[in-house]
């Protein structure tokens, strides 16, 4: 009885799930667009750093294999984003941890203190992260209202290098480009 309950969940579960990926067809006539050219194995990811020894030329997937090269980009924008929330988040568990001015030292996992934060620290929090988020978008993406269709949709910018956002108070970025893929 429960092997065919756990065998129908499953396949209901996997059906649903590949009906979410469907996408609807597209209203108007699709363009022809100049295609981009596709990562090759001279240059790794389009030259994007992230190969060291002695892993290499990592990709046991294959997902470079085909991609554009705004792809690799968007992707590589995507993981350093995500990669940079990741950071701040851990640091900020630790930190709380040990020394919270915010609560009244009632201790407890920090997972429970968040919670406990006044309305206007709430509000403040999440205005400082949609005024960052607000500043990132319009440093590296297409406005996606532009141009006919859909082309500006999910769309780095040409000039944006993925992840250079121009923060750099104290000048460490290199300014030769050379010294900069070393870093």
């Amino acid at each position: 009885q429960n092997q065919a309950s756990f065998v129908i969940a499953m396949s209901l579960a996997l059906a649903s799930s590949s009906l979410a990926l469907n996408v609807a067809p597209r209203s108007g006539p699709v363009k022809a667009v100049a295609a981009e050219p596709v990562a090759s194995k001279a240059d790794f990811a389009y030259g994007l750093p992230g190969n060291i020894a002695p892993a290499g030329n990592f990709d046991p997937a294959n997902l470079l294999e085909g991609t554009s090269k705004s792809e690799v980009y968007r992707w590589r924008e995507a993981e350093l984003t995500h990669g940079r929330v990741g950071m701040l988040a851990a640091a900020g568990f630790l930190v709380q941890e040990g020394f919270h001015p915010l609560f009244s030292a009632d201790g407890g996992p920090a997972i429970e203190q968040i919670p406990a934060l006044p309305p206007a620290i709430w509000f403040l929090m999440t205005l400082g992260i949609g005024i960052c988020e607000t500043l990132r978008i319009q440093k590296g993406w297409e406005n996606p209202y532009s141009g006919d269709g859909q082309e500006n949709i999910q769309k780095l910018k040409a000039d944006y290098y993925p992840g250079d956002l121009g923060f750099d108070p104290l000048g460490l970025k290199p300014t030769d480009p050379a010294e900069l893929r070393e870093m």
